[in-house]
């Protein structure tokens, strides 16, 4: 790629060894820049523009949140994505980073394919975002081709994210697909079987199907040693992966403040911060019980929990077919919608045909309609 064409990557670390590592792996597809101390990374940011900030946390002088921080309080540079690359490996760290604003936060040791990978996927977001507002601003003028054009924008900006969350969340292997494969067999079956016919007659299907793609996007502020640990969870460890519930509803707000489009963000909302809850009022984030939960939280709950059980997981082997719709009606009435079950039931045999696991487990302690995820 010409130099002139290629975007900017801005490198801040003390650590020449670090600087010299980073300039390898990134120099033959981007324009790197690097400064030393925060000071100096606040300049070339101002000069440069970079596309992206690749930030250490501890330098001397002033350290990297400080840094985000004013990057943050100025106009020009605000919308510079920034990634914390450090050794800080801690959650309070992580959690800290992202809520001053950092869009991911990698830990040292690094993998230079995975590093260029979330650089791509990054920078692919905020094209994808800057074209979104564009369009929505152009649109007002070219009737016709709107909605076109707006769900295949949408589409494209879910899709990334969703893959963003994928790849961080390596152990899924496409359970954002399968998911939208399962709610489409969920829902056409429930309108055969006239099951809550008048909640869904005014549902946009096409829109629903392209919004679930982010029920779990919060899962991008999860630090790594959580979200990927191969052994069953703590409670302390737990209750932070509760968090990503939160976090989505944050990170869909943000996106809805750059589009005047909100409808298809309205329905990923409500995935995403619904398809933990339980209909006897024990699931979170707010302990909602029966119809208080809305009705695509309750119909995401049932394939999250069926996906789940059928997917191998570093923690677990893939559940039998028969063994994960045994837990699926054992959780009837407790953490799934009783009607919902008897649709899921209906077309459990569909569902199947989307996962066929290699390797398949028993069922063990996940009776009573338990996830059987990492949990405590």
């Amino acid at each position: 790629m010409n130099a002139a064409h290629k975007q900017r990557v801005l490198i801040v670390d003390d650590e020449n060894s670090n600087i010299t590592a980073l300039t390898h792996t990134l120099s033959p597809v981007y324009t790197v820049y690097a400064a030393k101390d925060g000071h100096h990374a606040l300049k070339a940011a101002e000069e440069y523009l970079p596309n992206i900030i690749l930030l250490d946390v501890l330098m001397p002088g002033m350290n990297g949140y400080e840094v985000l921080k004013l990057l943050k309080s100025k106009t020009e540079t605000a919308p510079i994505p920034v990634v914390f690359l450090t050794a800080k490996s801690d959650t309070k760290s992580e959690l800290e980073g992202l809520s001053l604003g950092a869009v991911d936060y990698i830990t040292k040791p690094f993998s230079p394919p995975l590093l260029l990978k979330r650089i791509e996927l990054h920078l692919l977001v905020e094209t994808q975002k800057r074209e979104l507002i564009g369009f929505n601003e152009n649109l007002r003028k070219m009737v016709e081709v709107k909605t076109k054009t707006v769900v295949e924008l949408q589409n494209a900006v879910l899709k990334t994210m969703a893959e963003l969350v994928e790849f961080r969340d390596d152990i899924t292997g496409g359970h954002v697909e399968r998911m939208q494969r399962h709610l489409d067999i969920m829902l056409k079956t429930m309108k055969k079987m006239k099951v809550y016919e008048d909640e869904t007659s005014g549902w946009d299907i096409a829109l629903v199907l392209q919004s679930v793609q982010l029920h779990d996007v919060g899962k991008i502020a999860i630090a790594d040693s959580i979200l990927k640990k191969p052994e069953k969870l703590t409670e302390a460890e737990f209750d932070v992966i509760k968090t990503h519930v939160t976090f989505g509803k944050k990170i869909i707000e943000k996106i809805k403040k750059n589009t005047t489009e909100h409808s298809f963000l309205e329905y990923a909302q409500i995935f995403a911060t619904t398809h933990h809850e339980k209909w006897d009022g024990t699931g979170y984030p707010d302990g909602l019980r029966g119809a208080e939960i809305p009705l695509k939280g309750r119909i995401l709950a049932v394939i999250d929990v069926y996906d789940a059980l059928v997917s191998e997981r570093p923690y677990k082997k893939a559940f039998r077919h028969k063994d994960a719709v045994k837990l699926i009606t054992e959780g009837r009435g407790k953490h799934f919608d009783p009607a919902l079950v008897d649709v899921f039931l209906h077309c459990a045999d569909e569902l199947q045909k989307i996962t066929t696991p290699d390797t398949r487990g028993t069922v063990s302690s996940c009776a009573g309609g338990n996830t059987c995820s990492q949990s405590p």
